[in-house]
């Protein structure tokens, strides 16, 4: 015969009921997690405004997104916001350029919160000298936004543009 009173049992079984139900929420998926393919779906969707010239990827970044130039461009470092990076490489950039880059993708891949784009772009210098690039970005994407990016390219012609051209107003 058990010793415990009701109230006990009422209590273990509220206790067995609250971790179970903590643990249920821990593993489900979060609520506005998205799928790979909507991911995808985004990315390719802001590319395709890009190359249009109604949009840009950058519109996905989260405020605090952390975007990581690797390597040894004149630009590589690690950015720790959304207004960081854009203020420091992309309007800069931008200020560089006549005709402001147009990117042809690749191939898009995604995978869990990971999408990974491979792009040619080009544009013109304000020197009126082309500006031919291949990049490699790897997003990682929560509720739709990117939090965190990385990329590559060629550093040799980032770094001849950014010394060569006078950001222009």
């Amino acid at each position: 015969m058990s010793t415990n009173t009701f109230p006990q049992r009422v209590i273990r079984g509220g206790l067995i009921f609250a971790a179970v139900s903590c643990a249920a929420i821990a593993l489900a998926p979060a609520a506005n997690a998205q799928t790979p393919e909507q991911n995808k779906a985004a990315v390719q969707e802001k590319f395709d405004a890009w190359s249009a010239g109604t949009g840009n990827p950058f519109e996905l970044l989260a405020d605090d997104a952390r975007w990581t130039i690797e390597g040894n461009s004149a630009a590589s470092k690690a950015y720790p916001s959304k207004e960081a990076f854009l203020a420091n490489v992309i309007r800069p950039f931008n200020a560089r350029m006549t005709v402001g880059l147009k990117p042809t993708v690749r191939s898009i891949t995604a995978e869990d919160d990971r999408v990974v784009i491979l792009f040619d772009a080009q544009g013109t210098a304000r020197d009126g000298k082309p500006y031919v690039n291949t990049y490699a970005w790897f997003f990682t994407l929560r509720s739709g936004s990117v939090v965190e990016a990385s990329a590559f390219f060629d550093s040799i012609a980032f770094n001849d543009l950014w010394s060569r051209v006078e950001p222009g107003q």
